[in-house]
């Protein structure tokens, strides 16, 4: 397949097992048409610059998002597809799409589950292609980022005053408690946090340094206990803070600011809401009704 032009590539992190969904979340119908969250993602993304899709499918699943693919992508679209074998987390998913990557260019990473804002897209699309010397995470308000009322995962940023992101944590169990407040029911503190906290959604940007990163966290963990998962959010929290083992060279993130809603899908109970707020784009312009409107 031909590439749509010169930008970087963006891995897909297709594989979880979507639990909480209870179906295959990527094809989850959220367009006004019925489109799967994974074909508005991807044709966004070369609507933003980027040039190419690879798309990381775990064993069960990725099957039927091939099957989906193959029987309805445009033909000009470059995607190719890697296989996790074992659900070992973000961070051994994005070391399963090196084999398709060139060695030594930067390259973006986003969930198959959440649509971001094109803004975004194009906002990370041009740093990678701006030879900037920092690596990025797209942060997003907490009050942009969580949709319907069952409690989700978000990694809450801090941010320095240079516009790197100092730390990473993850909160789990955040829910929404209404008048711009949430709470994260996880044990950690503080317990609640604002809506204009800035968290991650697994939007990154990443330099030639950081596979080795990935890998050296990968090979470095317990694989035989109950959670085994390496995941980005932990990964890069240890680099910024010195804890990544030394002399890997991965250089620092810098935080792009996200304007707009990321829409994702986490439970059953997320799809009308979801449809509902990707209709409202359309109508408001935010995004077009046609699919891959940038390809050939």
């Amino acid at each position: 397949m031909s590439p749509v032009g010169t930008g970087p590539v963006l891995v897909v992190l297709a594989a979880g097992r979507a639990r909480r969904y209870g179906g295959v979340k990527p094809l989850a119908p959220v367009g006004p048409a019925g489109e799967p969250v994974l074909d508005l993602l991807a044709s966004d993304a070369l609507s933003a610059g980027f040039s190419a899709i690879t798309v990381v499918v775990g064993p069960v699943t990725g099957p039927a998002i091939r099957y989906h693919v193959a029987q309805t992508w445009p033909g000009s679209v470059d995607v190719r597809f890697a296989v996790q074998e074992a659900p070992l987390g973000t961070a051994h998913a994005v070391l399963a799409a090196m084999e398709h990557l060139d060695a030594g260019a930067p390259f973006a990473v986003g969930n198959a589950d959440d649509l971001y804002p094109v803004e975004s897209l194009a906002q990370l699309a041009g740093h990678l292609m701006s030879g900037a010397p920092t690596q990025a995470l797209v942060g997003f308000p907490l009050a942009g980022a969580v949709l319907g009322d069952a409690p989700v995962t978000r990694a809450v940023c801090e941010v320095d005053g240079q516009g790197l992101l100092r730390s990473i944590v993850e909160r789990r169990q955040l829910r929404a408690l209404g008048g711009g407040r949430f709470v994260a029911e996880d044990g950690l503190s503080p317990s609640e946090l604002d809506g204009g906290a800035l968290v991650s959604l697994n939007l990154w940007g990443f330099g030639p340094g950081m596979p080795a990163v990935l890998a050296a966290a990968v090979d470095g963990a317990d694989h035989t206990a109950e959670r085994a998962e390496v995941l980005l959010p932990d990964v890069v929290g240890d680099l910024v803070a010195g804890r990544a083992r030394p002399g890997l060279g991965a250089a620092p993130f810098r935080v792009l600011r996200a304007t707009g809603r990321c829409v994702g899908v986490t439970h059953q109970e997320d799809l009308a809401p979801a449809q509902a707020a990707v209709a409202a784009q359309v109508g408001a312009g935010e995004r077009p009704a046609a699919l891959w409107t940038a390809v050939p």
